[in-house]
């Protein structure tokens, strides 16, 4: 029973590790003289994860976006991008699916300053991929 689990757990983690198309042919940002450079992180992968790239947050005529500049991780299945207040996902707004879109609009009613990380999370099974802690520009 105990290696039926283990090889079961083994398959789930190897199943979010494949390398995908999703982040190999993202559309670049293109900052508007408008946009005011809020937060920046660089991500850190979870183990086993291949993570390269920043999290920034503008401000853009009233409009705060995250922004994944120079983004590439391994792909899994149904992967989202969180505005986290702490570096696991436990209290965080889900911005949407991980596509090759790289701009991430965040709800107007959300207080920015109150969040303190940018995550990629496996919803499907619970994995942690990357984690941006966020620094005030």
């Amino acid at each position: 029973m105990k290696k039926a689990l283990l090889i079961t757990v083994i398959i789930l983690f190897a199943s979010c590790q494949e390398e995908g198309i999703l982040t190999k042919e993202r559309e670049k940002f293109v900052v508007n003289p408008d946009s005011e450079l809020k937060y920046y992180g660089a991500f850190v992968p979870t183990s086993g994860i291949l993570v390269t790239g920043d999290a920034k947050i503008y401000l853009e005529n009233g409009q705060y976006k995250v922004v994944l500049d120079n983004f590439s991780i391994s792909s899994g299945p149904d992967l989202k991008v969180y505005l986290s207040k702490a570096n696991t996902p436990s209290d965080f707004i889900n911005l949407g699916n991980l596509t090759n879109q790289t701009v991430y609009p965040i709800p107007n009613s959300v207080n920015v300053s109150n969040y303190s990380h940018v995550l990629i999370h496996c919803q499907q099974y619970n994995h942690l991929f990357a984690i941006a802690p966020l620094t005030q520009n």
